[in-house]
């Protein structure tokens, strides 16, 4: 097991379970006091760095600089020492080379503590250098323009720049280096106190050494394709948090986030209560979480597995937990719960009020009868904040993970999506959209309220797994709810036959036990069933699926069309007085 670090180290393989040695005792050098005389500035973005020299001016740290830097810093009245003065040469060829010398490289690798160093230093007038602040020409930027071409992109490969930086992190020990503005004031703040801890100087220099792989990356990927002609993947994920293990407990896991993602995400919520995450958890949660993106405001999924077993709207946060829940309760026991709009009290006190208690169902002679558990099991709940009476009470539950996400608006989304396949790696577009068009093929037409729900109900089908059938209904003005839900079958009969429909009449005999109306059962159904939307994954290659959904009473299908026989499956719906519209958009999900 690791220890506080999370640091392993494999020692060897038993009945295919590794073993592993921590090696973080071992990595602990010395600390080597570091009293900062004189830095070295060249930066391509400006931003903080007047506040940074003057900072070092009135520190009494003596500045070299090159170029552009130092003409800025002199302007400002900030005394610099142009690095030609230190080099002996003059920048040449449109300053391409400026800093690349041994009188600056030797002043950034020198070892203090070598004697051979400093006497071969003494000898060369090379003078330690113990602050080095550069940053990097803008490739990055400079090649995402639309219209760069390969000279422009050329000249912004920048050379002196990571030479310097390699130079002065790999000797952290003795230099500080800093690449990134926002450590500006941490420098500082840590310089006020007379030096720079060997912390944070080994934080710098990883950060270093992590800045220049993805320079050189992007380098890569931009030449590779302009060049030769070729794509290359390079992916960067930070943090490796261990996990307490995987999909199953005998697996290992880690947990790296994507810190450059601008979209609100389970990787950077705050977890304001309950255990740790699990492999499984981030699973579902991120699940949820996309299925909640696509609803309006209020909107809730409840997923088990990544499907979802509940999916609503309503006029209230809690409106929409309620019928998402009642889709299917017996499922929604252990579930995780994903609401787009703030979670007040109301919705708190459905889940975790006085006396609460879970309902669940068995089926015993055909009929679904009530089974009394107690409180309503909850893996985790996401959301983009929390009352503070909600969050209190919620928080009742030490278990129970509470995750805050940052508002579902303003944002841009991520556009690709990956898959690990053994020896490959698969990339995509993300599925963004739910529909392309709503065209109506049946002489049965859709009013507005039908085409509303056919909309949501294809939003839960987008996000439930391949063969997937979803059965939808509005259950007041512009409110929608999943009331049968079929996944994962090999064929799409079966997830209508087997599970969307057998769910949906589970459901409804509830309903139907609980008002007692003045009809039978099988009216009352099929009543309901009538007014409810299928939605198909996928198109329907034959028109088994409408003439079964016909069986049913269902009376409105929306799928993506496509298939070299959509006609069968239109004249079929004619024939049986159905309504069918194609929206031109497959949702597979595998």
């Amino acid at each position: 097991m690791p220890d506080e670090s999370g640091c392993f180290s494999p020692i060897h393989r038993v009945f295919g379970v590794y073993v592993y040695r921590n090696h973080a005792d071992s990595n602990k050098q010395e600390d080597v006091t570091l009293n900062v005389k004189r830095a070295l500035i060249s930066v391509s973005d400006k931003t903080g760095i007047i506040e940074l020299a003057n900072g070092l001016k009135d520190l009494g740290i003596e500045i070299i600089s090159t170029g552009g830097t130092a003409r800025l810093l002199g302007d400002k009245e900030i005394p610099v020492i142009p690095v030609e003065k230190i080099t002996g040469f003059p920048e040449m060829m449109d300053g391409r080379v400026k800093t690349l010398h041994p009188k600056i490289h030797g002043a950034f690798l020198g070892l203090r503590e070598n004697p051979e160093h400093v006497k071969q230093a003494e000898s060369m007038n090379i003078q330690w250098i113990d602050l080095v602040v550069v940053n990097l020409y803008p490739f990055e930027k400079t090649v995402a323009g639309s219209d760069v071409n390969l000279e422009e992109a050329v000249e912004n490969i920048d050379i002196g720049g990571p030479a310097m930086l390699r130079s002065a992190a790999k000797n952290y020990r003795h230099v500080a280096v800093v690449t990134d503005p926002a450590d500006y004031p941490v420098i500082l703040d840590e310089l006020k106190t007379g030096e720079i801890s060997l912390e944070t100087r080994q934080r710098l220099a990883v950060r270093v050494f992590r800045r220049t792989a993805d320079y050189d990356s992007a380098i890569d990927r931009y030449l590779s394709e302009t060049l030769m002609d070729e794509k290359i993947l390079r992916l960067h994920y930070e943090g490796g948090e261990t996990l307490r293990y995987g999909e199953n407990s005998h697996q290992r896991a880690l947990f790296y986030r994507d810190r450059n993602c601008g979209e609100p995400s389970v990787a950077d919520a705050d977890i304001l209560n309950g255990k740790e995450m699990s492999y499984n958890n981030y699973i579902d949660a991120d699940a949820a979480l996309e299925a909640v993106k696509d609803l309006p405001s209020c909107g809730v999924a409840v997923i088990k597995h990544t499907n979802p077993c509940g999916y609503a709207t309503g006029k209230s946060p809690a409106e929409a937990l309620e019928r998402a829940w009642a889709g299917d309760p017996i499922s929604a026991f252990g579930s995780v719960i994903a609401c787009n709009s703030r979670v007040d009290l109301a919705f708190a006190q459905f889940l975790k009020g006085k006396d609460v208690r879970h309902v669940g169902y068995i089926v015993r002679d055909g009929k679904m009868l009530p089974q009394d558990l107690p409180g309503k099991f909850v893996e985790v709940i996401i959301a983009p904040g929390y009352d503070d009476e909600a969050l209190e009470l919620l928080s009742r539950t030490k278990a129970l993970r509470l995750l805050r996400i940052r508002e579902l608006k303003d944002y841009t989304a991520e556009l690709l999506t990956f898959r690990k396949i053994t020896g490959g790696m698969l990339q995509m577009e993300r599925d963004l959209a739910v529909m392309e068009s709503f065209q109506v093929v049946t002489k049965r037409s859709f009013d507005e309220e039908k085409t509303a729900l056919a909309e949501f109900t294809m939003k839960a089908c987008k996000h439930t797994k391949s063969n997937a059938i979803v059965l939808g209904r509005a259950y007041g003005s512009g409110s929608f709810q999943l009331i049968g839900m079929g996944a994962g079958q090999p064929n799409r009969v079966d997830s209508l036959r087997k599970l969307a429909v057998i769910k949906a009449m589970e459901n409804l005999q509830i309903e139907y036990d609980a008002c007692q109306p003045g009809e039978s059962l099988i009216d009352y159904t099929r009543k309901a069933m009538g007014e409810m939307v299928l939605a198909s994954d996928a198109f329907f290659p034959f028109d088994d699926t409408v003439r079964a959904a016909a069986e049913y009473g269902i009376r409105y299908i929306v799928q993506p069309g496509g298939s070299k026989r959509d006609q069968d499956s239109i004249d079929a719906c004619d024939e049986l007085g159905m309504a069918m519209a194609f929206t031109g958009m497959r949702h597979f999900r595998h």
